[in-house]
């Protein structure tokens, strides 16, 4: 990591908590029409990375949680597809086996949620994950050495990750709740960035809090500064905390009003979830149909 590049991150505004907060305040208030809420839905559901991340995972439960994402209303082949299923690497084989190239396969990486390892256990992690089939990885930064000030460690470690995903698409997640401050959230941002990431994640939803909009808003910032300074246009996946419509269309507003519309598609921008789905499916069926489904119109995931 150059000089240059510390400097450049030393030099970057401090973030205005009051306005920036104020400001997600005010975009979440917004309310949209019928007609914008039925296609926010589809895109939404579109978005989604279905997550499962859990040490009780099995191969069939993660097959099945596959099989949601191919077709997550069964009863109507419009519904679109989710957009990845989310699993630990070792479970990324019997997800690739269900959807084939028709779904993204994400694999978490890197001693996920931790980044608590030596980079060779965390390149061999990344390896082992896209041998397995994953075509996406989710690799967590090392925010010890970051709040620490060692900020060449992490940007040389997203290095080394995004060279060993291979042809893979790598998102780094951030941990925002661990990083204590906006200014913190930016600096991170712009550092992963300039390493390589092709995405920047919020959380790994293990650590309270998790997702949140301003910080969110702030991140969608960051690329949209970013492509404009360097031509790379780089995608945004809140992760953790989003588990209603109404959140979630909170979300795509505050996407199209601080980055713009060319986030508005699930190659740059995602909803790391488990339990969003389900509502964005009951909301979805109550828009075609007028009335609510019953409990067992969708999986227990």
């Amino acid at each position: 990591m150059s000089k240059t590049l510390i400097a450049g991150l030393d030099r970057l505004p401090g973030v205005d908590q009051v306005g920036l907060e104020a400001r997600a305040a005010q975009l979440a208030s917004r309310s949209i029409k019928t007609t914008s809420k039925q296609w926010a839905i589809d895109l939404a559901i579109s978005m989604v990375d279905l997550t499962t991340l859990e040490g009780a995972d099995s191969p069939g439960k993660v097959r099945a949680l596959a099989t949601k994402a191919l077709r997550p209303d069964p009863t109507d082949p419009t519904c679109p597809r989710a957009a990845a299923v989310c699993v630990y690497g070792d479970m990324a084989g019997y997800v690739r086996e269900v959807v084939g190239d028709q779904v993204h396969v994400a694999a978490v990486a890197t001693a996920f949620p931790s980044g608590r390892a030596s980079l060779e256990v965390k390149l061999a992690d990344t390896a082992a994950a896209v041998a397995n089939g994953a075509d996406e990885i989710d690799m967590v930064i090392d925010r010890g050495a970051f709040l620490s000030g060692d900020l060449a460690t992490v940007h040389d470690q997203i290095v080394a990750v995004k060279e060993a995903c291979g042809s893979a698409h790598l998102k780094v997640i951030l941990e925002t709740g661990e990083l204590q401050t906006y200014d913190n959230v930016r600096r991170a941002s712009w550092l992963a960035m300039d390493a390589g990431a092709d995405f920047i994640k919020t959380s790994t939803g293990k650590i309270q809090p998790a997702a949140t909009l301003p910080v969110t808003l702030l991140m969608l910032e960051a690329v949209r500064d970013y492509r404009i300074a360097t031509g790379r246009q780089v995608g945004v996946k809140p992760a953790g905390g989003i588990r209603t419509t109404k959140d979630a269309i909170k979300y795509l507003v505050v996407v199209n009003e601080i980055a713009g519309e060319d986030w508005l598609d699930p190659d740059w921008f995602r909803f790391g979830a488990s339990s969003l789905l389900n509502d964005l499916l009951m909301q979805r069926q109550k828009m075609l149909t007028g009335r609510y489904s019953g409990p067992d119109y969708v999986t227990l995931d």
